[in-house]
């Protein structure tokens, strides 16, 4: 029996871990775009990991409550005042996984109403120097379990990640071109 269970082991560490079980078709979606920006890398960086001034989304409706730590492990969080004497709360928006300071910034978290699904997203923003500017590719993809559809979904979210990069490229001085 001992010699079954030994081969059975050997026999599920040579097949490949849960490799069909959510297709990618139906699993996720992505939302790609980008746009050019009159300003250098550093510029475009340094507006970036300033959230306060460029993203509008955020549960206490005021985005100076927002920060960016743009260190890995950092936090895109949000205080939330209290209301009628209640105490302050908070809100983690991402956490950061990846930073190369004028170059890209990765981070996961499902965002606003993502987040009371079974979902994770993870948004890479890339900053790549251009002749004109700076050339910034905003990526966010999305999987995993949802009770909302994800086709009806995708479409929202895309504009939203699209409302983001219009804000941020607007706060660099506008879009000189749009992909």
């Amino acid at each position: 029996m001992f010699r079954r269970i030994i081969a059975l082991c050997g026999l599920c560490l040579a097949m490949p871990l849960a490799a069909e079980v959510v297709p990618s078709e139906t699993g996720g979606f992505a939302s790609s775009q980008s746009v050019v920006v009159g300003v250098d890398s550093a510029s475009a960086w340094s507006m970036l990991v300033e959230p306060q001034f460029w993203w509008h989304h955020s549960y206490s409706d005021n985005s100076d409550n927002l920060t960016l730590d743009p260190h890995a492990g950092g936090c895109f969080c949000e205080v939330l005042p209290g209301v009628n004497g209640a105490p302050s709360g908070s809100a983690e928006h991402m956490r950061v996984l990846f930073v190369q300071p004028h170059v890209e910034l990765r981070m996961t978290g499902a965002l606003g109403p993502l987040q009371t699904e079974g979902l994770k997203g993870t948004l890479s923003v890339k900053l790549e120097a251009v002749q004109d500017g700076t050339r910034i590719t905003w990526d966010y993809v999305v999987g995993g379990e949802s009770r909302m559809s994800l086709a009806e979904l995708a479409p929202v979210v895309d504009r939203v990640q699209g409302e983001f990069l219009g804000n941020l490229a607007d706060a660099l001085g506008g879009a000189i071109e749009v992909d």
